[in-house]
């Protein structure tokens, strides 16, 4: 798949530059009759983008499928999560060192006009909203596998950090300290 998508990515720009760059010079000093070569460029851009759209699409799909399942058979529920530097009842052995996790996340165009609808009118977005809440499912659960890896307990001073890429699109980075926990002297 990451192959097509190369492809057409490839005939996508090929496509462009050649229509901008030399069929607008075409367009200006020769006929309004488009040219045969000219004709196949905008194939090629169109077929590029179609290439690309279609093989997003299934990728898309593939990935739902492999998260569905991923969610079903998830060994990182056991990882505890804390935004503070104790865990109450118990007490912190080893420091294990930072974790992350981390995904850029975005919302297809037609969620982003619908979106673009209710900031004219008001109230909550939630087309963002449901965006950022993934994302954070996304990148706390990379840092729970990480942390798992390493053999933790839990992930004491837990912290998510985003910031918009473009448009519509926001990175997510979860992030924190992996520890080994034992019973609190206090609770045995």
């Amino acid at each position: 798949m990451k192959f097509l998508r190369l492809i057409g990515s490839l005939a996508f720009v090929i496509g462009l530059f050649v229509a901008i760059f030399v069929g607008g010079i075409w367009e200006v000093y020769n006929s309004p009759e488009l040219p045969w070569w000219l004709k196949i460029t905008i194939y090629f851009l169109l077929g590029g983008i179609l290439l690309v759209l279609i093989t997003v699409a299934f990728e898309q799909k593939k990935k739902k499928r492999l998260e569905k399942a991923t969610l079903s058979s998830d060994d990182t529920t056991d990882i505890l999560l804390q935004n503070s530097e104790k865990v109450p009842g118990y007490q912190i052995d080893k420091n294990l060192g930072l974790v992350q996790g981390h995904t850029i996340y975005a919302i297809w165009i037609g969620r982003d006009l619908s979106a673009i609808i209710r900031l004219v009118l008001g109230g909550e977005l939630i087309e963002y909203t449901e965006m950022m809440g993934g994302a954070r499912k996304i990148a706390s659960r990379r840092m729970m596998k990480q942390a798992k890896e390493m053999g933790a307990d839990a992930i004491i001073n837990v912290r998510f950090m985003t910031t918009s890429v473009i448009g519509s699109a926001a990175e997510l980075l979860a992030y924190g300290t992996a520890v080994k926990l034992s019973k609190s002297k206090a609770q045995i």
